[in-house]
Order: structure tokens, then sequence, then C-alpha cells
């Protein structure tokens, strides 16, 4: 439907005001619903802006958080999302929020899809604010492009909230928001920095093959708003 990009001149000027809007968001969630809900996603980028954010003074015992996805590896590995979510978003003042993990007990992710979906239920939505990321193939949330299971993460009549994918380019398999699971929110940002990223997004808005770079679809069906800064 829309990208609205918003512009930074530095990251620490991006996490500030960035911190800022979802900080105001979740508390007008909190106002109108008794309750609200945060999904995030991990690697290096929004460390800086969880730290910033988990500062914030809201009713954190009030919020839901979970991840768009979770690469399926032990809460204690490098690789582990919730493991960095811990560490910068979950402390301090936001110590106090509902944390919905993703990464269970089962050996394989498929096999966990059904209790990860139960979760589900128990968290506020539609989900006040999603926080996507995007890799240099286009991929967002764990729907890579490479995938097998790219079709079904990109099916709005799939019915279905998660989805266990195998990447090929990548290692570890994952848990990831499917497509129509993520669209069920308030706001959805995609949150960039650094000119690679740029040139990558560049890429995706000038053609509309979903499934070549699978940020295009979420773009595509929703108002999506750009937080980025070199």
């Amino acid at each position: 439907m829309a990208l609205m990009q918003q512009k930074f001149i530095s990251t620490k000027q991006l996490n500030r005001s960035f911190a800022n809007n979802i900080a105001r968001l979740l508390r007008t969630g909190i106002e109108e619903n008794g309750r609200a809900s945060l999904v995030v996603s991990g690697g290096r980028t929004p460390a800086e802006l969880f730290d910033a954010l988990s500062k914030a003074n809201l009713e954190w015992d009030k919020v839901d958080i979970s991840l768009a996805d979770e690469r399926w590896v032990d809460n204690s590995n490098d690789a582990s999302n919730e493991k960095m979510l811990r560490a910068k978003l979950l402390v301090n003042n936001a110590a106090s929020a509902n944390f919905f993990p993703l990464k269970t007990q089962h050996a394989n992710a498929e096999d966990a899809v059904q209790e990860c979906t139960a979760n589900l239920q128990n968290m506020h939505t539609p989900f006040d604010v999603v926080i996507l990321g995007m890799g240099e193939d286009g991929h967002t949330a764990s729907l890579f492009p490479c995938s097998e299971q790219i079709s079904a993460g990109l099916d709005l009549e799939s019915g279905n909230a998660y989805i266990a994918v195998q990447p090929t380019t990548a290692p570890n398999q994952r848990m990831s928001l499917t497509l129509p699971a993520l669209l069920n929110s308030k706001q959805i940002y995609l949150h960039l920095t650094g000119d690679n990223k740029k040139q990558v997004l560049e890429t995706v808005l000038s053609d509309d093959d979903e499934m070549a770079m699978p940020i295009r679809a979420v773009i595509n069906q929703a108002e999506v708003k750009l937080m980025w800064a070199p």
C-alpha cells in the first residue's frame, strides 16, 4: 500500500526518536484496551534501540512482547534472538513486560507450530507495533525467498500464524510469523541502518515480485513506516 520514509542523520537520533514513538503507541494501546503488544525482530540493528526503549516510562506489566522470528537454537546461544532481547530490552523498566518466546523444547520447529500458535492467543492482538528488519536478499522475519516454505509463508489465506522455515542461504531452522500474522498490526515499522540496506530497499521498491524479495509483500499489503539512518 505505502512506504512512509523517515530518515535520520545518525543512529543515535533514530533510536531516540523511534523509542519515543514506540512508547507513545504502547501507552495509547494501554489507555484504549488495558493492554498493548509489541513484536520485534532480532539481529544487531535494534540492540541500541531496545536499550533506549527499555528505559521508557510506561506500564510495562501491561505490555506483551514477542519476536517476529527465532532461530531454532537454545536461548543461551549467541544466535538466539531471545538471548539478545533478554539482554537489551527485557531489562530496566521493561523487565516487567510479558514476554512470549518462540523457541520451545521441541527439537524440530515444525513440531512447535501448534504450541507457538496457542501462546499467541494469550497476547493482545492486533499487535500495537511490529518492528521488522530486512536482509540483503529482501527477506523479513524468517520469510526467506530461498526457502521451500516461502509460498506458504506469504499466503494470506493460509489461516496460519506461524511457519517453520529452513533457509538454504542462512544457518539454523527458524520459526516465523507468517505474512497475515505480521499484517495483523496497527503499526508496522521497517528499521534499517546503513547505505547497503538503503540500496537493497531501492531494489525492493523497483519491482513487485514478492516471492523474490518477501519484504515487498508487507509493503504491498500495509502502510509501513521506514526508520533509517546511515
